[in-house]
């Protein structure tokens, strides 16, 4: 509903209607401009220029976004957890899957040392990998700050995890495009294959499911992400004692 920028810009009053706007949303979208200024303490001529610092022509007007956005957020459905999984067996699991599994392992069975990048939830579960491989005997490290300097010339030759839902966050990709710059072999794990990540990527694994978010939260479910992880690691440990 409100953008960084618009918050950034407001003054000091902008501000209080702001701070009363958002813990009234409900009660807001049936108020008049008259019952508002009230409610605030401020002018009728404050709340129009309030208004048109959201690029609105009016009170009328923002009570009808106001009314949209509430609508949106309420639409918002969290998936029954086995429909996610099925989607994820159903779409993803077969035997060009397992292949993939096989191909990928083979490379960082050969690598020194694997590394892996994410942020938010993609990052805690780097660190999930990262721990979850150097328990089979392959040590990993993870990064999970996308403006992580790679400067070092120990970021050369190595294999590099890179995971995101997305696989459209801009620092990510940033990040993946100054990994590729070294020689690194990049694997990536998204939710699409034709994402921006996937494509950068030498060796992309794909899960497929319904995307699902409350706000500005992304709450995809990772299980297919932790299975590939899992998948990835054992196979790994296999090709590694063959």
């Amino acid at each position: 509903m409100f953008t960084e920028q618009q918050i950034r810009n407001f003054s000091n009053l902008d501000y209080d209607l702001y701070k009363y706007i958002i813990g009234n949303q409900e009660k807001v979208i049936y108020m008049r401009i008259r019952d508002l200024a009230k409610e605030t303490h401020v002018s009728t001529t404050s709340i129009l220029r309030f208004c048109k610092k959201l690029g609105l022509d009016g009170f009328s007007e923002f009570k009808i976004k106001l009314k949209l956005y509430l609508e949106d957020v309420n639409d918002n459905n969290i998936l029954n957890e086995k429909s996610s999984l099925n989607e994820f067996l159903e779409r993803t699991l077969n035997q060009d899957f397992e292949n993939k599994i096989t191909e990928i392992a083979a490379i960082i069975a050969k690598s020194e040392n694997i590394i892996f990048i994410g942020n938010g939830t993609s990052g805690i579960l780097a660190e999930f990998g990262a721990r979850y491989f150097s328990g089979l005997k392959k040590f990993s490290f993870h990064i999970n700050d996308p403006f992580f300097p790679i400067d070092n010339a120990s970021f050369e030759d190595e294999t590099v995890i890179v995971l995101s839902v997305s696989g459209e966050s801009k620092p990510i990709i940033h990040l993946t495009n100054r990994v590729k710059e070294k020689d690194n072999t990049v694997i990536s794990i998204t939710n699409r294959s034709d994402s921006t990540l996937a494509q950068l990527s030498d060796y992309n694994l794909s899960y497929f499911v319904t995307e699902e978010h409350i706000n500005a939260s992304n709450l995809t479910t990772q299980v297919p992400v932790i299975y590939f992880l899992e998948s990835l690691a054992k196979k790994t440990y296999q090709l590694m004692n063959e």
